[in-house]
Protein backbone atom coordinates (compact mmCIF):
# COMPACT_ATOMS: atom_id res chain seq x y z
CA UNK A 1 0.00 0.00 0.00
CA UNK A 2 2.39 2.46 0.96
CA UNK A 3 4.52 1.53 -2.15
CA UNK A 4 1.15 2.46 -4.09
CA UNK A 5 1.22 6.31 -2.62
CA UNK A 6 4.34 6.73 -3.55
CA UNK A 7 3.95 6.12 -6.75
CA UNK A 8 1.16 8.60 -6.75
CA UNK A 9 2.52 11.24 -5.56
CA UNK A 10 5.83 10.82 -7.64
CA UNK A 11 3.85 11.22 -11.39
CA UNK A 12 1.45 13.44 -9.84
CA UNK A 13 3.21 16.45 -10.94
CA UNK A 14 4.61 15.13 -14.69
CA UNK A 15 2.75 17.76 -16.06
CA UNK A 16 5.34 20.33 -15.10
CA UNK A 17 8.33 18.28 -16.48
CA UNK A 18 7.28 18.06 -19.80
CA UNK A 19 9.33 19.46 -22.32
CA UNK A 20 8.39 19.56 -26.03
CA UNK A 21 10.41 20.42 -29.38
CA UNK A 22 7.30 19.46 -32.08
CA UNK A 23 6.19 22.81 -32.15
CA UNK A 24 7.29 26.49 -32.01
CA UNK A 25 4.56 28.71 -31.42
CA UNK A 26 5.46 32.56 -31.41
CA UNK A 27 5.20 34.03 -28.48
CA UNK A 28 1.23 35.85 -27.81
CA UNK A 29 -0.06 33.19 -30.19
CA UNK A 30 -2.78 32.40 -27.96
CA UNK A 31 -4.03 35.91 -27.52
CA UNK A 32 -4.84 36.32 -30.94
CA UNK A 33 -7.89 35.29 -33.35
CA UNK A 34 -9.15 31.57 -33.86
CA UNK A 35 -8.38 32.14 -37.75
CA UNK A 36 -5.16 33.12 -36.63
CA UNK A 37 -4.64 30.81 -34.25
CA UNK A 38 -5.28 27.74 -36.27
CA UNK A 39 -3.57 28.97 -39.92
CA UNK A 40 -0.47 29.27 -37.54
CA UNK A 41 -0.41 26.25 -35.93
CA UNK A 42 -1.31 24.75 -39.43
CA UNK A 43 1.70 25.94 -41.26
CA UNK A 44 5.05 23.63 -41.19
CA UNK A 45 7.28 26.17 -39.59
CA UNK A 46 5.23 26.16 -36.21
CA UNK A 47 4.35 22.48 -37.01
CA UNK A 48 6.94 20.42 -38.73
CA UNK A 49 4.84 17.33 -38.19
CA UNK A 50 1.26 18.83 -39.51
CA UNK A 51 -1.87 20.27 -38.02
CA UNK A 52 -1.99 17.48 -35.71
CA UNK A 53 0.59 18.19 -33.79
CA UNK A 54 -0.54 22.08 -33.79
CA UNK A 55 -3.64 20.63 -32.41
CA UNK A 56 -2.03 18.66 -29.81
CA UNK A 57 -0.56 21.89 -28.57
CA UNK A 58 -3.62 23.79 -28.42
CA UNK A 59 -5.16 21.03 -26.67
CA UNK A 60 -2.55 21.04 -23.77
CA UNK A 61 -2.60 24.85 -23.73
CA UNK A 62 -6.41 24.55 -22.61
CA UNK A 63 -5.80 21.78 -20.29
CA UNK A 64 -3.11 23.43 -18.76
CA UNK A 65 -4.96 26.96 -18.52
CA UNK A 66 -7.89 25.70 -16.65
CA UNK A 67 -9.99 27.89 -14.91
CA UNK A 68 -7.63 30.77 -15.56
CA UNK A 69 -8.85 31.09 -19.28
CA UNK A 70 -12.40 33.40 -19.34
CA UNK A 71 -15.41 31.63 -20.94
CA UNK A 72 -14.85 34.06 -23.86
CA UNK A 73 -11.12 33.59 -24.19
CA UNK A 74 -11.72 29.47 -24.16
CA UNK A 75 -14.55 30.03 -26.64
CA UNK A 76 -12.10 31.19 -29.32
CA UNK A 77 -9.79 28.73 -28.48
CA UNK A 78 -11.77 25.47 -29.18
CA UNK A 79 -13.47 27.70 -32.10
CA UNK A 80 -9.31 27.68 -33.07
CA UNK A 81 -9.21 24.13 -32.32
CA UNK A 82 -12.17 22.85 -34.84
CA UNK A 83 -10.37 25.41 -37.38
CA UNK A 84 -7.39 22.95 -36.81
CA UNK A 85 -9.51 19.96 -36.70
CA UNK A 86 -10.98 20.58 -39.98
CA UNK A 87 -7.90 21.76 -41.31
CA UNK A 88 -6.44 17.97 -40.25
CA UNK A 89 -9.02 16.45 -41.90
CA UNK A 90 -8.48 18.18 -45.42
CA UNK A 91 -4.88 17.36 -45.09
CA UNK A 92 -5.52 13.43 -44.46
CA UNK A 93 -8.18 13.71 -47.54
CA UNK A 94 -5.49 15.40 -49.79
CA UNK A 95 -2.96 12.09 -49.06
CA UNK A 96 -5.22 9.50 -49.52
CA UNK A 97 -5.92 10.95 -52.86
CA UNK A 98 -2.88 11.23 -54.17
Amino acid sequence: MARQNAKSKQSKRWVAKVKTDSTHPPPGLFTKSAPVIARTLASRKVSPKGPVSGMRMLTYFINRAGHGLTAKRRAELQRAKSLLSKRAQQDKSRKRAA
